[in-house]
């Protein structure tokens, strides 16, 4: 009997939130720009955790730490980490727009929502991270940006 209250308690809770869900489904079907708004941003969750799974990727995506200390340990290493790479990406594609601009291109400001700092193809992922001392860059430099001639 007591089973039989629980599932009856449960599938009541559940109406409630299916009740009150309803309104915001009608919502989404109905507006396209609500539709493009949500599925733009379930489009950057998902590419921030393909970046963290491509990162992980050395451990098969796999924390085999036994203590709960050193997980946290491991999983704040690759939220550092991701980050460094979104920062990295952030700074290089506000300098390559900036250097684009200052030699007379033009970039469509329409297209500037579009790029996106979670791409990871130009970075090595191998799993050993290193810096040496002798690649060090100065405070204030950076890296000088990669060109490639027109076609």
């Amino acid at each position: 009997m007591q089973l039989v209250l629980e599932q009856a308690s449960a599938a009541k809770r559940q109406n409630q939130g299916l009740r009150h869900s309803v309104p915001g489904i009608r919502d989404w079907l109905q507006d396209p720009g609500l539709r493009r708004k949500v599925t733009a941003g379930l489009n950057k969750g998902e590419a921030r955790n393909t970046l963290a799974r491509a990162v992980f990727f050395n451990r098969l995506g796999e924390i085999r730490d036994r203590s709960f200390e050193q997980q946290r340990y491991r999983t704040s290493g690759l939220n550092l980490l991701t980050a460094a790479i979104v920062l990295w990406n952030t700074v290089y594609l506000d300098r390559t727009i900036t250097t684009l601009t200052s030699n007379g291109g033009e970039i469509d400001p329409d297209l500037l929502r579009f790029l996106s700092p979670l791409g990871w193809e130009h970075i090595n992922l191998t799993g050993d991270y290193t810096w040496p001392r002798a690649n060090q860059i100065k405070p204030g430099k950076y890296r000088p940006l990669r060109r490639t001639e027109k076609p």
